[in-house]
């Protein structure tokens, strides 16, 4: 973690990180993969850091093939732009700030809950850089439909919010709700530290056949899996509608996803090389894979060890390739989820009240803050330093 203070160019970024990489003493040879949020600065053709490295790393070594990846929770997060839901999200937004950002409203409306017995006592704020933010906003909104309701026309104030008693727009609310909600079922499934990119993948493959069940069904005007959606009686007649937006959103995944479809064959052979096909995979892999397949031992011990371990304990001169294979696969990042949760780290410390906090103080905090081992307190204790007695 390297602190930057001025420009954040392309230029910048390469700087910072080869300073880095050259006082690691790391070799730009052994870089597989670099994963970003896919901003400009980043991903830029011509001078963008993603650039700078592949020419680097071609510099070092030209037969490596870098692998460039866009993390799969925010691109799962981008995808939602294509639903069009704009005309459902911004009148509930203006809604929930209704009553949440006047001190007096505020108040009258918890006492109103807690007088009708609902399981809720307050609404929530929707927030842009939260990932499960407006499916749970909408969720909470709707199942608090009816008081609210009931809420503004007791305060008389039901006519500035005309959409509560539109029946196709509450129909396009409640679709948002259930496809948001299968959304953030994802995103729940792809977040958390050491997960390997296959299984990351393999949810969002299991998302987008999902989606193409939903569109079949719902053509037929069926809602099962959109329990919401099939209490409302204008669903039948925006069916087509939501047909479209949901084939709109599987051509999105697809395409957003793509630069993970292209490793899926290697990550399938590493993932599960036990039922790949000899003749199917690279030549270099064919005779250990076949190795592996007919060892009986092996098999077992597959299936009951962790992927990373299992390839750990692979002979290294039996299964070079393979062990290799695997090493570049399960060493890629399919998300920048640790970063982001650093980020949210950083800024819960990093505040105005703290003018003392120094870079080396707040890269000590982070590094407490994200590693595994646990500090040995009785020897730190034993030593002596730094003891304060009460006073």
């Amino acid at each position: 973690m390297e602190s930057m203070k001025g420009t954040t160019r392309g230029e910048d970024l390469y700087n910072q990180v080869s300073a880095v990489i050259e006082r690691m003493k790391l070799p730009w040879s052994k870089l597989v993969n670099v994963t970003t949020d896919g901003s400009p600065n980043v991903t830029g053709k011509n001078v963008g850091l993603l650039r700078r490295i592949a020419d680097k790393v071609k510099e070092e070594n030209p037969d490596q093939d870098l692998i460039f990846l866009h993390c799969i929770i925010h691109q799962e997060s981008l995808c939602k732009s294509v639903l069009q839901l704009n005309h459902v999200v911004n009148p509930v937004v203006k809604l929930v700030n209704f009553i949440r950002a006047r001190g007096l409203q505020h108040r009258q409306f918890i006492a109103f809950l807690e007088e009708t017995d609902v399981d809720h006592q307050d609404l929530l704020y929707h927030s842009r850089v939260r990932w499960l933010s407006l499916g749970k906003v909408l969720q909470r909104v709707w199942e608090l439909k009816d008081d609210i309701i009931a809420f503004l026309e007791l305060m008389g104030k039901s006519d500035e919010f005309p959409e509560v008693s539109d029946k196709n727009w509450l129909s396009d609310f409640a679709f948002a709700v259930d496809i948001l909600s299968h959304m953030n079922e994802l995103n729940v499934k792809l977040q958390g530290k050491d997960l390997f990119v296959h299984d990351m993948y393999k949810h969002v493959k299991a998302f987008i056949s999902k989606l193409t069940l939903f569109s079949r069904q719902i053509a037929n005007k069926t809602f099962a899996h959109f329990p919401t959606l099939a209490m409302q009686e204008e669903a039948p007649r925006n069916a087509k509608k939501y047909c479209k937006s949901l084939e709109d959103l599987h051509g999105e995944f697809s395409r957003r996803f793509s630069d993970f479809e292209k490793i899926e064959p290697s990550l399938q052979l590493v993932s599960c090389p036990l039922s790949q096909d000899p003749d199917t995979a690279p030549e270099e892999l064919q005779l250990e894979l076949i190795d592996l397949q007919s060892d009986a031992v092996l098999k077992e011990k597959f299936n009951s060890v962790k992927l990373n371990d299992f390839y750990a304990s692979l002979n290294k001169a039996t299964f070079p390739n393979l062990r290799n294979a695997a090493q570049k696969m399960l060493t890629l990042f399919g998300s920048t989820y640790v970063c982001e949760q650093t980020f949210s780290v950083m800024n819960a410390n990093k505040s105005r009240h703290r003018s003392r906090l120094t870079d080396q103080h707040l890269s000590s905090i982070l590094r407490i803050a994200t590693t595994k081992i646990t500090p040995d307190l009785d020897a730190l204790a034993k030593l002596g330093d730094q003891q304060h007695c009460s006073h």
